[in-house]
């Protein structure tokens, strides 16, 4: 970590090993607090936005006094994810993952089908209140569901086509869709669970393939060769799953999450490995490296946003996010789980849904595993939202995202 004060001010500047440090330092924080709170607890607050919402508000401070500012190395943050998702992958038996049947299909359609409506409020406020198209549209899916990485892809094309302050808003309103993710999706859970009363799924039929039966531990101790043979697991998988994503990204011609590709290379040798044992696989373990490269990535993702850019949320823009959020949390309310069954599972991945429907997929994770924490599993949730979030919505919100641009962008120009 250097301490700069050239420019008048003190500029922290750390690398990615000091980055990662504070990051789990503010974790630990968020934990601390949160153990602290009743309301925090109550609501379904994750600990790694209580630390990471701490910390950024004080680089906020930083920034509007002037007094001092941060800049962080994130290099480790995208391992983190890939990680984590690959830990996903390898806790996926065959046998939970025709648990998800028809089930998965309705909330793939189902998310699907809210990234069309997400589009079409963005245009329909861009008519009422006359902001140009582009900007209604990077505060609509591609910022809610695509996140930073499609806002800042998208708000350079639209930097290119005339628009000059694409980028800034695109990126504005990701922030503001992740924010808001993590501060809706469990609260939501609590109120639709307390509401109806509803319980974890225990019935006998699912118990005998569920997460803790298939993936039940031998009560022996491991040694350490076993912890290093399900630790080069993950990073094989993260290696060649980034190498099965570049190609089929080069083929489609638009950029493919190294993370999808992992986790699915990892859902493949976890089935092979039940049948060819090549090592012995630890669910504890794997599961426990997940949670801590969730909660890593998700603590540096908020300690680092700048609230700040939040200034380019002007005029309509404001409105577009604003609706955004107010129509997920409704339509997830009302609509969504009943379509899901009305049960707790449902619940859980409504709370998954408003993570990945206007964040991005961690969100969802550290949502339903907040409500997990208090409430109790839900197999299916865990076993459905990470897929469609990470890669099947991205059927429907991509082609249907191109068609609004063609349409409504092209046809002013």
């Amino acid at each position: 970590m250097v301490l700069d004060f050239s420019s008048g001010s003190l500029l922290i500047k750390a690398d990615a090993v000091c980055t990662t440090a504070l990051a789990a330092i503010m974790l630990l924080i968020g934990y601390w607090i949160k153990d602290k709170s009743t309301a925090l607890r109550r609501y379904c607050i994750p600990a790694p936005v209580v630390g990471g919402f701490l910390f950024m508000f004080i680089t906020f401070i930083g920034h509007q006094t002037e007094a001092f500012a941060f800049k962080f190395d994130t290099y480790y943050q995208n391992p983190f994810m890939l990680a984590f998702f690959t830990t996903v992958g390898l806790g996926a038996s065959l046998s939970l993952l025709k648990k998800g049947g028809t089930l998965l299909i309705i909330y793939w359609l189902t998310a699907g089908a809210i990234s069309i409506c997400q589009n079409a409020i963005g245009i329909g406020i861009s008519m009422a209140t006359g902001l140009e198209a582009p900007y209604a549209l990077l505060a609509s899916a591609i910022s809610m569901i695509g996140g930073h990485g499609a806002a800042g892809a998208y708000g350079k094309t639209f930097v290119s086509m005339g628009y000059p302050a694409g980028l800034e808003v695109g990126m504005a309103a990701a922030t503001f869709g992740l924010i808001s993710a993590v501060l809706v999706g469990g609260p939501l859970a609590r109120v639709l669970i307390e509401r109806h009363h509803l319980t974890p799924d225990m019935s006998e039929d699912f118990k005998d393939t569920g997460v803790e039966n298939v993936n039940a531990a031998t009560g022996e101790k491991l040694d350490g060769l076993t912890i290093i043979k399900n630790v080069t697991a993950i990073l094989v998988c993260m290696a060649i799953g980034t190498v099965i994503s570049g190609r089929i990204g080069a083929l489609i011609g638009m950029s493919f999450p190294t993370y999808v590709g992992a986790m699915f290379v990892a859902v493949i040798l976890r089935n092979v490995n039940e049948s060819a044992h090549f090592y012995q696989f630890s669910f504890s373990l794997v599961d426990s490296i997940g949670d801590v490269m969730l909660n890593l990535y998700l603590a540096i993702a908020l300690m680092t946003l700048r609230l700040w850019e939040l200034s380019g949320l002007l005029g309509g823009v404001i409105l577009v996010v604003a609706a955004q959020v107010l129509f997920m949390v409704l339509v997830s309310y009302f609509i969504v789980f009943r379509i899901l069954g009305s049960n707790y599972d449902a619940a859980v991945m409504c709370a998954g849904l408003c993570g990945h429907g206007l964040g991005a997929t961690p969100s969802a994770i550290v949502n339903m595993t907040a409500v997990k924490e208090k409430y109790g599993m839900s197999r299916k949730a865990f076993m459905i939202v990470p897929i469609v979030g990470a890669f099947l919505v991205d059927i429907i919100y991509q082609p249907q995202t191109i068609a609004f641009i063609k349409y409504f962008v092209h046809a002013l120009k």
